[in-house]
């Protein structure tokens, strides 16, 4: 999978990414314009879609019926990354199947499973 941003001025970047368009951007008070949300909103973004759409996934295969989810995060800051990271997941399905729905989901959700253990980070200079 290969994604590229582009680079629009200032703090503004768009991500192509199949048929859509992600913008990014800094808020006034950091100088960008508020065109989008910031890198590390789209990074806590990323970890609720994905967790909330692992047990969504969960229940379909288990063949539960889920009647609402939410999904949310919390990001602790420690310098310039995040030290903690919690996520919260909410239904109105009792708590006894909506765990099982949870522990199956952390299997699937690749964004938790990438944070889990660090990948390689290379950055390198194309030409």
């Amino acid at each position: 999978m290969r994604l590229t941003a582009y680079w629009e001025g200032g703090y503004h970047v768009r991500i192509p990414a199949r048929s859509f368009e992600v913008v990014s951007d800094e808020p006034p008070e950091f100088h960008g314009e508020d065109k989008g949300p910031t890198p590390t909103e789209l990074f806590l973004a990323s970890l609720v879609a994905c967790f909330a759409m692992a047990v969504a996934y969960a229940a379909r295969k288990m063949g539960v019926a889920l009647p609402d989810l939410q999904v949310t995060v919390d990001g602790e800051y420690e310098g310039l990354r995040f030290s903690a990271l919690r996520l919260g997941v909410h239904s109105t399905l009792p708590r006894a199947e909506l765990e099982p729905l949870v522990e199956t989901a952390r299997t699937y959700c690749y964004v938790s499973n990438t944070l889990l253990s660090s990948p390689r980070l290379d950055v390198v200079i194309e030409s």
